[in-house]
């Protein structure tokens, strides 16, 4: 027994001492130091004669200090040894061509490749030091020729990420769809790494190619997964019509799960399609599916009959609630009715008697939540702001961590900033910046920000007061009253208080929500005047993008001025090329231009 232990201490005090040596070797290595990581680098290859790391560096610091003579040597003793590792014949090749000795170089390649036909069982090592020494192309022949010889071995991914290092988009197109064609399992690593090369641009090179590959693909070799393919291409460009034509297909010839049309009509739904998503949700309730899934089908019909000003939309809601009943399923339905009921129709009192009895059904802490948010939020429209807080606060003590505790933080935080108490506002903000929710990290990031640029120093007013309560006005539809508000910061009220000017952090966020306020109103000229107050003030300012893209959408959609519009999405284009507006701005201007889009 004493003996085992005694073997034991020393094989691991061997492997400590070799970890050890590695690592200084490492560091004289990195450092340039390369005469002294060959002694130790020499040492550990002669203890571990199968180490290729050790070999691999051992070379490379002769080759470092020109002694190439050393490396061949080296080499070729390792090659009488034993003459079936031909990935030797590589590292050979290589030190000839540090030499310049190019016709020696190829011919040692070549005799490593031509090994692969007899022997394949090193073809994937020597694929991957062909790699290493930056020779591609020999790189992607042995990976080929080792997958021709061993049928179990796949070297697709390999071969794919070269052809994108070579830049040859097409090929590595084909090699990643070879992955999925071999196993279905592969598809969302294939997405994964072509997404780097897909953008949200139909006319970017790597996603025209990735179509016409993929068609390609699909008519020699038919498949669902090349429409799921397709599906997500169409989606990564927004073109959600063209995703919407495959996941319909995909559907029909296997209807059983919706799943997919359901995110395609969410994500439609955020972009602002509603169009297509509408297309979407109601497919899914044409669908025999269960009740469930038809309900929050139903559920985004309404959001978006709401969004695009349908006049049919209390009938709709009325129609839902008789068709599947007020109860447990139809929660979310009757929070969406009761904010419409509120927000568009101005009825906050029967807004609360629905949420009041929606609390009878609930069942869960979650559905409770999304209740007592909403009557947080119309006691926030009548101006029983305590009374919200009280509810805010319950939901973050009761749900902690969760999404639905994360935007009731949010809503004590706008809450708070609505009643000019700045100080709990950030408070509150802080720690929703982190949040893992990204739309609520970048509201609460939105928020602050603005607090902590334009909040008053040593009790002098900054106008944020005035802002802040222009903003509730507005939620709680005053438009006019929120006009007045902030108007009035622009008009000197005595000859000690001037009123904004251009040079102060708060012009140009008074002037973008007046703009909107504009907007709301339909004062469509009086929102271009306050846009343009911004340019002409600092055209570099954070709303630079926001204002551009505004004028233009003004311009195109509702002035009817082309050439007006063209202007505003080309100063966006050209000025603005990391935008969030770039390639909505691209698409708009060649349709302006006349251009097929």
């Amino acid at each position: 027994m004493k003996q085992l232990f005694l073997l034991i201490f020393i094989t691991i005090t061997s492997v400590s001492f070799c970890q050890s040596d590695y690592y200084l070797a490492e560091d004289y290595y990195r450092e340039g130091e390369y005469e002294k990581a060959t002694q130790i680098f020499k040492n550990l290859y002669s203890n571990n004669l199968f180490n290729t790391t050790y070999l691999s560096r051992l070379i490379s610091c002769y080759q470092e200090t020109n002694k190439f003579s050393e490396v061949e040597k080296l080499l070729k003793t390792a090659l009488d040894k034993d003459p079936k590792q031909a990935f030797f014949y590589v590292h050979l090749g290589y030190n000839y061509q540090r030499q310049q000795l190019t016709e020696l170089a190829e011919k040692n390649y070549a005799i490593a490749l031509n090994s692969i036909d007899t022997n394949s069982f090193y073809g994937g090592f020597i694929g991957r030091l062909f790699k290493d020494y930056n020779l591609l192309d020999h790189a992607i022949l042995a990976y080929t020729k080792t997958m021709a010889k061993n049928k179990k071995a796949d070297y697709n991914f390999r071969i794919a990420q070269i052809y994108g290092e070579k830049g040859n988009l097409k090929k590595m197109f084909e090699a990643y769809f070879k992955l999925v064609d071999k196993n279905i399992e592969n598809y969302d690593l294939v997405k994964r790494y072509t997404s780097s090369y897909i953008t949200d641009d139909a006319k970017n090179e790597a996603n025209i190619l990735f179509r016409k590959t993929l068609l390609k693909k699909s008519a020699s070799n038919p498949k669902d997964v090349w429409n799921v393919l397709l599906s997500w291409l169409f989606t990564q460009q927004k073109d959600y019509n063209k995703a919407f034509t495959q996941e319909k297909a995909l559907y029909k010839r296997n209807p059983v799960d919706l799943n997919s049309v359901f995110d395609l009509g969410k994500i439609a739904f955020e972009n602002k399609d509603y169009s297509t998503a509408k297309e979407c949700f109601y497919f899914i309730t044409q669908q025999k599916t269960l009740q469930i899934e038809k309900i929050e089908a139903s559920l985004y019909l309404t959001k978006i009959a709401v969004a695009t000003n349908n006049p049919e939309v209390e009938k709709m809601f009325l129609s839902l609630f008789n068709q599947y009943g007020k109860n447990t399923s139809t929660i979310k339905l009757q929070v969406e009715y009761a904010d419409f009921l509120t927000f568009k129709k101005d009825k906050p009192n029967e807004a609360k008697t629905v949420l009041e009895e929606a609390l009878n059904y609930s069942r869960s802490r979650f559905d409770k939540a999304r209740i007592k948010l909403k009557l947080g939020d119309i006691l926030v429209f009548t101006g029983n702001y305590n009374k919200a807080l009280i509810y805010f606060s319950q939901i973050q003590t009761q749900l902690k961590n969760h999404e639905l505790a994360q935007q009731a933080r949010f809503k004590v935080a706008q809450t708070s900033y609505y009643k000019a108490d700045f100080a709990w506002a950030k408070a509150q903000l802080k720690v929703l910046k982190g949040s893992t929710t990204q739309l609520i990290a970048n509201d609460a990031l939105e928020l602050f920000l603005k607090i902590t640029d334009n909040e008053p120093v040593d009790s002098i007013p900054s106008g944020l007061k005035q802002l802040a309560k222009a903003e509730l006005l507005s939620y709680q539809n005053k438009n006019e009253e929120a006009l007045t508000e902030l108007q009035g910061l622009f008009t000197p009220k005595n000859v000690f208080e001037n009123g904004l000017t251009p040079g102060e952090v708060i012009y140009d966020d008074v002037l973008f929500f007046e703009a909107k306020l504009f907007i709301k109103q339909k004062k469509y000229e009086d929102a271009i005047v306050s846009l343009s107050k911004i340019i002409a003030a600092d055209n570099q300012g954070i709303y630079a993008d926001d204002v551009y893209y505004e004028m233009a959408e003004l311009y195109n959609n509702q002035l009817n001025n082309p050439e007006k519009a063209s202007e505003y999405y080309q100063k966006i284009i050209f000025d603005y090329s990391s935008s969030i507006y770039l390639v909505d701005a691209r698409k708009k201007y060649r349709k302006l231009r006349g251009d097929k889009v």
